[in-house]
């Protein structure tokens, strides 16, 4: 059994909004911070590109909250439903930083609750995620993670994964050839610091994802996460790590990310990888070819009736218990 509340904190002169959720009893229990992923995901890994609210990080917080596990998941400042009086506020302020901030905000916030374990808290991010609870870890001044789950994280720099991403989409388009070529050239004079300025006669799905990076609200923060890669990141790391990606993941590759993940780890002993085969981007259970899911709005994932990857939730549960001692 759980209960959770809404809590919030001011951060820059803006109100941040999250959802704590503690199991039954007095504690302390340790706890996880969630992050979600891209875009205008908010702290249930729900967004309004996607349609459905059955979202991840909420049965997440749940499924942690019954096993013993406290929690905090928080709207980032350009999601949930105060964005659009966020945003004027936020141009030209978006950054890595900025999101550290935001995390970091909310790391501190459940740590002052009196039912948690402030000495046992890890990260949990998913996809974009996975970058800012991997910049925290390696940060000072601030609570320390004692383990990080990284879920569905870049092995390539977030460019190419993207380019990635939309040449799947292009593949179902009967010019998919030309389409791609006119992505291409927009990601090559984005590379060189141009505008992405991408093709008017592009559809409208792939030319909205592409415009978002020259949008003036994402810059900086766009043209940072451009280049950003996990696989840069996790050697440096000196705490656990479980590495998490679906393979039925079509933003993030078993092999394509996870490869080049493991060959910048091998030889650290404490960073654990897994590939639930069943397992799509946000750790739904998904049997799904690739174009059925292509077919479907919004990938289908937070659809009513959609459930966490059973194999997923053990690796992940199994995990933080040794990792917490419980």
């Amino acid at each position: 059994m759980h209960t959770s509340s809404e809590v919030s904190w001011l951060l820059d002169g803006i109100e941040m909004f999250a959802t704590v959720t503690r199991p039954d009893g007095d504690g302390p229990f340790p706890a996880v911070v969630f992050v979600a992923g891209s875009g205008p995901t908010d702290r249930d890994w729900c967004s309004p590109l996607i349609p459905g609210s059955n979202g991840s990080g909420r049965l997440l917080a749940e499924a942690l909250a019954d096993t013993g596990i406290a929690s905090i998941r928080y709207d980032k400042r350009a999601s949930g439903p105060h964005v659009r009086e966020n945003l004027p506020k936020l141009i030209g302020t978006m950054s890595m930083r900025s999101h550290l901030d935001e995390l970091a905000a909310a790391v501190r916030t459940v740590a002052a609750e009196d039912f948690v374990d402030a000495t046992r808290i890890v990260g949990f991010g998913n996809s974009e995620g996975t970058l800012h609870v991997l910049h925290y870890a390696m940060g000072a001044d601030r609570p320390p993670f004692v383990g990080v789950v990284l879920a569905a994280p870049p092995g390539r720099p977030v460019g190419e994964v993207l380019l990635t991403q939309l040449a799947l989409q292009t593949a179902q388009l009967p010019n998919g050839d030309d389409v791609l070529a006119q992505v291409r050239a927009a990601a090559d004079r984005y590379a060189a610091g141009d505008p992405m300025d991408p093709d008017p006669a592009l559809p409208e799905s792939i030319r909205t994802v592409l415009a978002a990076f020259d949008t003036p609200a994402n810059l900086p923060f766009a043209r940072e996460l451009w280049r950003e890669s996990a696989r840069d990141l996790l050697p440096e790391l000196s705490i656990p790590a479980l590495v998490l990606i679906g393979g039925r993941d079509l933003q993030v590759d078993v092999h394509a990310d996870g490869d080049p993940l493991r060959a910048a780890t091998t030889g650290k002993p404490d960073v654990t990888f897994a590939f639930p085969p069943h397992a799509n981007h946000v750790l739904k259970h998904d049997t799904r070819t690739p174009a059925e899911v292509a077919a479907s709005p919004g990938n289908g994932y937070n659809d009513d009736g959609t459930v966490l990857d059973p194999e997923s939730l053990t690796i992940i549960l199994t995990w933080l218990r040794s990792l917490f001692g419980i």
